[in-house]
């Protein structure tokens, strides 16, 4: 079955941005879209209010559509938002998690750190990316799986838009943590862990970086990152 092009610009689109090859406010093009994949600017419209519906994308009126620029306001509210679920999550996770389960975080919290070492950024943020996003599959609610997979690719949008020192260490630091929790079935230490992640994480952003300059659609799209 062929895969429909505006889903193959979402996809494209989501990666470059959990990669932090898309940095915010980087413009989207419809004509640059449309010859990139070789489709209509109908199939790039489409693609392009999917992506706004996520919230990872601004349609901005006589303008066209941009990469999102969260203000400090909204990135406090993601991460709050992020705190209330994923303490969810954890408490539900803790009563069903297994030893294979256990094995599978400490290997990606392992492949996150030799990532790290390596200055491997798109590879460390999928391998965080994906241990939170186990976690929530370990819940087995999907609604607040797919409320998460959201969640998260905003944090990484904000998390690049505003980076601050220091995230990648705390973070395999805190993952460590949090593994240990499960695999001691402590459920009192789980949550006060996962809260104290993820506002590490937003403590952490400085607001006051200027802007990141633009960069090439063609290459973070469909090219290596530089």
């Amino acid at each position: 079955m062929d895969v429909q092009p505006e889903n193959l610009i979402v996809d494209a689109v989501l990666n470059a941005i959990s990669e932090q090859r898309l940095p915010a406010g980087t413009k989207l093009g419809e004509q640059t879209l449309s010859e990139l994949f070789n489709c209509n600017r109908a199939n790039v419209r489409r693609a392009l209010a999917s992506l706004a519906a996520k919230q990872v994308v601004e349609l901005r009126p006589n303008r066209g559509a941009f990469v999102a620029t969260p203000s400090a306001q909204e990135a406090r509210e993601v991460f709050q938002a992020r705190r209330a679920i994923e303490r969810t999550i954890a408490r539900q996770a803790v009563a069903r998690v297994t030893d294979d389960d256990i094995a599978y975080l400490r290997a990606n919290i392992a492949a996150e750190t030799e990532a790290r070492i390596r200055k491997d950024k798109p590879t460390e943020l999928r391998l965080s990316q994906q241990f939170h996003m186990y976690l929530a599959q370990l819940s087995g609610n999907r609604v607040l799986e797919r409320f998460l997979a959201e969640l998260t690719m905003r944090s990484t949008l904000i998390l690049g838009m505003y980076p601050g020192e220091g995230h990648s260490c705390a973070n395999c630091d805190d993952h460590v943590g949090i593994v240990d929790a499960l695999t001691a079935r402590d459920e009192e230490l789980l949550l006060r862990l996962t809260d104290e992640h993820l506002r590490h994480l937003e403590a952490g952003l400085d607001f006051d970086l200027p802007p990141v300059s633009s960069v090439s659609l063609k290459d973070q799209l469909l090219g290596s990152p530089a």
